[in-house]
């Protein structure tokens, strides 16, 4: 194990992206592990906290294996593993349905009286707990980059190499702390792990919210 909770990890990861601190960067996290790391990482760098939505879409009768993901938007990524994990087309489709709703709800209840933080123009650091397969980050990056942001950034503890290989490309720059040989779950890596619920992730972003802005931000996305 490397990590004692996501507390930890995210503590460890604010120090890794410290270049950041004044250029007022935007924390997207995706939900929901990964938002009480954003909090951390957002007071730690002076910069305001937010979630990009995305939702995996999972292997027929697997639903912690993910096979491809969707974003707000409706744009869909399918790993090239997804018909020799037993999806068709249609089921494919019937889940992008399924996790639409879901992300159609969430925003409803996690920022029902704001639209999304604009991306454009600022440094964007996008934050899960770890990959495994790597697809919500993938759809998450693509669903932020659309948006023009003046840099955009993956940060996690602890990633599969075939992971970040993955996400490499679609990101200006990836921070990852660990990239273990051996990798079944993101899980596995902290020695304490819990559900985080919807509650805590609304409390969260509430107090993000509250909070007074930071100084004026740096008007590139260049690190010193």
């Amino acid at each position: 194990m490397y990590f004692r909770d996501r507390i930890d990890a995210a503590g460890q990861l604010a120090d890794a992206l410290a270049k950041w601190r004044g250029h007022r960067p935007l924390i997207a996290v995706i939900p929901r592990g990964a938002v009480p790391m954003g909090r951390v990482i957002a007071q730690r760098l002076d910069g305001d906290l937010d979630v990009v939505l995305t939702r995996k879409l999972h292997a027929p009768g697997n639903p912690e294996f993910a096979i491809g993901a969707v974003d707000e938007t409706g744009w869909v990524y399918v790993a090239d593993y997804a018909g020799q994990a037993g999806a068709s087309s249609a089921y494919l489709q019937a889940q992008t349905v399924e996790e639409l709703a879901t992300i159609r709800r969430r925003r409803a209840q996690y920022t029902p009286e704001r639209p999304p933080i604009d991306p454009a123009g600022r440094v964007v650091i996008v934050v899960d707990d770890g990959l495994a397969t790597g697809a919500t980050m993938i759809a998450a990056l693509h669903a932020l980059r659309e948006r023009k942001p003046a840099r955009l950034i993956c940060a996690v503890p602890v990633a599969s190499r075939e992971a970040v290989e993955k996400v490499r490309s679609l990101a200006d720059e990836v921070v990852v702390l660990q990239t273990p040989d051996v990798f079944f779950a993101v899980g596995q890596f902290y020695m304490m792990f819990g559900q985080v619920d919807d509650s805590e992730v609304i409390e969260v972003l509430r107090a993000a919210a509250a909070r007074p802005a930071p100084g004026p931000a740096a008007a590139t996305g260049e690190h010193p």
